[in-house]
């Protein structure tokens, strides 16, 4: 059976960047994805860039949720991005604390992604679906799984409508997370967040800094796998294949791919998945 899936993209911050995103986005749009959501960089630093982007894809008929950051933000800031976004008529956002550039410390009228939300419900009232972040392996910052799980409740509790996660390669990581949200009262439809597994080196650094375990088992495989780029991306695709395929059976709502503004691995797992709009010829990219 399929299920809805999503797709995140992130404003290109240079000519070589902008130049991969339009040879991806004809590609993933063809896929029919429920929505992409466009990033925002620390402190909005990308503001105007995830605006255009936004705007560009809204243009052209595809459904679009903009991020917003708390951290760094000013209540005028989110007012009139919120009217920008209201006046093009989308109907969904993603209310994320965010991290604050360096050396800006904590300048904005926001603490915490709940403070966000409260004011993005207050402002629009029920007339947009409001998606927060939930951390299967927890927050970096959290300072005990209680704490992480207080903190999604609160954004519940402010008007969250539903939550997608960070991404994992463990499959356990997330079950976990949905049990204990069911046993605290968090009622959010969870949706989990998918990276494409294609590289290691940089994967794995990535994941380290960001609190998520690269199973070792896992890790070991593709170091032995070296300087093989092809072999590390098919071994790649098949456990994320085999991931998805086990939150599928789980009876996820959704699934959400971090398509880093490439199209290749996306369109092969959903071609793998027999999601979307999918071909044969998806896995040739």
């Amino acid at each position: 059976m399929t299920i809805p899936f999503s797709i995140e993209l992130y404003p290109p911050a240079h000519q070589q960047a902008a130049v991969q995103l339009a040879a991806s986005l004809p590609r993933l749009m063809a896929l029919g994805p429920e929505y992409f959501s466009v990033t925002y960089g620390a402190g909005g630093s990308t503001r105007e860039r995830t605006v255009e982007l936004v705007e560009q894809l809204h243009h052209t008929g595809v459904s679009v949720a903009p991020h917003l950051s708390a951290i760094g933000a000013s209540r005028d800031e989110v007012h009139a991005l919120l009217a920008r976004y209201r006046e093009l008529g989308l109907t969904r956002l993603f209310a994320l604390r965010g991290d604050a550039p360096s050396g800006m410390g904590g300048r904005g009228d926001f603490t915490y992604a709940s403070d966000l939300v409260r004011f993005i419900r207050d402002e629009a009232g029920s007339e947009l679906e409001i998606a927060v972040a939930a951390y299967p392996e927890g927050h970096p910052q959290a300072r005990s799984p209680a704490a992480d799980l207080a903190a999604l409740k609160a954004k519940q509790d402010a008007g969250a409508s539903v939550a997608v996660t960070q991404y994992f390669f463990n499959a356990d990581a997330f079950l976990h997370l949905r049990d204990a949200c069911s046993k605290n009262g968090i009622r959010l439809p969870l949706i989990p967040g998918v990276l494409p597994l294609t590289r290691y080196t940089g994967t794995a650094r990535l994941a380290e800094t960001r609190g998520i375990e690269l199973p070792r088992w896992m890790a070991r495989k593709l170091a032995s796998l070296g300087d093989d780029t092809a072999a590390v991306r098919a071994f790649g695709l098949d456990v994320t294949t085999q991931l998805c395929e086990r939150l599928i059976a789980e009876g996820v709502p959704g699934l959400h791919f971090f398509s880093l503004n490439q199209a290749g691995a996306v369109e092969a797992l959903c071609q793998r998945l027999g999601l979307g709009a999918t071909s044969p010829a998806a896995l040739s990219g």
